[in-house]
């Protein structure tokens, strides 16, 4: 039959699985909107188009299905690259579909025209650009194929008008999307892995990202718990392992890590590391992290197999394959606790847990995450940008379920909390979803608080308010000086993040001590449900306080606390 380029992509991409689509509307990309109003397919119509990219990749890590992101052309398209890069650097699949000029007037320089290929091509696994519409369909079934293969990640469809407006013959049910590939470990490295573990003296699990997005979670932990090894998690597998579990060590890193996290890594001989990258922000120094300690290195991507260092013993597996085959080596052999590390773990914790307990006004960062720990339930889903109040979120938050806190872990980007939240919340419409952002990083994309306003999807919003560049500034001191990290008017009235919540048709209220957030939590629960409108929780916090952090985790310096004019270290 024939139909026009825009129409297949619409039903290709519903019989793909796409069923919620986040965007904006404009000329380059409008044949397509037609076909995806006549459906009536949930949309939702952000107000920058990098926020579509973000709500899709927050809508993924909730539901773990995959999204539309679609806006126009030209600045659409370059506004996209920030989304593209941290859905891609995180290895979260989402679908982007791009307007672009007429193929005749591709070389010509256009109005609204860039070389979205050649700009993005980085940034995404792949960009495709049909110059006729009988292309679309084998573009399309490789890009869901792409999107969901192996590492996954954001694809991007950047569709010349005149292709969307031209016809062809095609028959939807001609069209059958891909099997994804199963990647099994060879049984032998598997055996050796096993027998590395049994004679280790020390052995540690890392759960890294690829636990999360292959959903083997509870395979690890009960491969743990068989062998009794101590399980510590990069910061992007936050909560894979319930940090109320007996097994559970802490983080290990240079800033988001823990100090029990990196001690227990330090004291270990064997790593046994699951779908992570060993990034420089978890490794710090690589001669420290590696010392003599032995390495098995499991990841279903064959480019990061020695991407950072060579591992002793490296398993090109899925994931949660790779852990069933250890579970049954360790069945077979009848393999018993290798490790009695795990009786030592509450002492470490209770020695070495940071200090979040205080009280005064303005209020410290570390209690305010107190409050949030005790404020919300197990099942809140949580999202984290950038800056100070992320690495503070890593170090302090207490998440005890896994894809309950979903950070911008490797690229870090302010202005992916709140568009990220309101994704969560059109995924998990029966749940809190909450973003802890920073002043500053709210001022990134906080308009799309607009958005969940007008869908009546309310996200709350906890800002640490303390008129600093924390981060910037802390990196500053480093250089020995201290410059345009200062930001007065947020606490002194030029900006009032309670009118502009107002403004945004939420609800809002401001904070200055512990007592009132606690408060505010409970009204903000209560206010969501029974509204369905957005709440901001404007905290105001000490303003130059430190995090933290270092070169290497076995060199992690203890940052002066300051309350008032008081100055004393403190195990923070």
């Amino acid at each position: 039959m024939k139909m026009t380029a825009a129409e297949a992509l619409v039903k290709i991409a519903t019989k793909e699985g796409i069923n919620v689509a986040f965007g904006i509307p404009g000329a380059g990309i409008n044949p397509v909107y037609k076909y995806m109003g006549a459906i009536q397919m949930e949309h939702y119509t952000m107000r920058h188009e990098e926020a579509c990219v973000h709500a899709a990749d927050g809508y993924f890590r909730a539901k773990h299905e995959i999204a539309m992101a679609i806006a126009s052309q030209g600045p659409a398209s370059t506004n996209f690259l920030t989304g593209l890069y941290t859905a891609f650097i995180d290895s979260m699949p989402v679908f982007c579909v791009l307007g672009q000029a007429n193929t005749t007037q591709l070389t010509q320089e256009p109005f609204q025209c860039v070389d979205t290929p050649d700009m993005a091509k980085t940034v995404a696994k792949k960009v495709f650009q049909p110059h006729k519409p009988e292309d679309l369909p084998d573009m399309l079934n490789e890009a869901f194929y792409l999107m969901r293969e192996g590492r996954p990640g954001p694809v991007v469809i950047d569709f010349p008008l005149n292709v969307q407006n031209a016809e062809f013959d095609f028959d939807i049910d001609s069209y059958i999307p891909r099997e994804i590939p199963v990647v099994a470990p060879c049984m032998d490295k598997i055996k050796e892995a096993a027998k590395m573990l049994n004679e280790a003296k020390a052995p540690v699990i890392i759960m890294g990202g690829g636990c999360v997005i292959g959903e083997c979670e509870d395979k690890v932990i009960e491969l743990a718990e068989k062998l009794q090894i101590p399980v510590i998690t990069t910061y992007a597998a936050k909560g894979a392992i319930p940090e109320d579990h007996p097994l559970f060590a802490g983080h290990a890193g240079i800033q988001c890590g823990q100090p029990a996290g990196n001690k227990v890594f330090l004291d270990s001989d064997v790593v046994l590391a699951i779908g992570n990258r060993f990034s420089d922000r978890h490794t710090g120094n690589l001669a420290v992290y590696r010392g003599d300690r032995k390495f098995i290195h499991i990841n279903i991507c064959e480019q990061q197999i020695g991407l950072v260092f060579d591992a002793d013993l490296s398993i090109l597996s899925d994931a949660g394959l790779a852990v069933d085959a250890l579970l049954k080596v360790v069945d077979e052999e009848g393999m018993k606790p290798v490790s009695d590390r795990a009786k030592d773990l509450p002492a470490i914790h209770a020695q070495l847990d940071r200090k979040t307990d205080f009280d005064c006004s303005p209020m410290m960062p570390h209690r305010v995450f107190q409050e949030v720990n005790e404020g919300f339930g197990p099942d809140t889903y949580f999202t984290a940008g950038c800056g100070i109040t992320q690495i503070w979120g890593g170090q302090l938050q207490k998440i005890c379920k896994t894809r309950k806190y979903l950070p911008s872990a490797g690229a870090g980007t302010l202005g992916y909390e709140v568009p990220a939240a309101f994704g969560v919340k059109v995924a998990m419409p029966e749940c809190d979803s909450v973003t802890v952002v920073g002043d500053f990083g709210l001022t990134f994309l906080g308009e799309e608080i607009a958005v969940a306003t007008a869908a009546k999807k309310p996200i709350i919003v906890v800002v640490l308010n303390n008129a600093y560049l924390g981060l910037i500034r802390e990196n500053q001191l480093g250089y020995g000086f201290e410059y345009a990290v200062d930001m007065p008017y947020n606490q002194d009235g030029t900006i009032d993040y309670v009118k502009l919540g107002e403004a945004y048709g939420c609800v809002a209220e401001r904070v200055f001590t512990p007592d009132e957030l606690a408060k505010a939590i409970v009204h903000a629960k209560a206010s969501t449900k029974a509204s369905g409108r957005p709440y901001i929780i404007d905290a105001i916090c000490l303003k130059t306080q430190l995090c933290d952090m270092g070169g290497a985790i076995d060199n992690i310096p203890t940052k002066p606390v300051q309350i008032g004019r008081a100055s004393c270290r403190e195990r923070v």
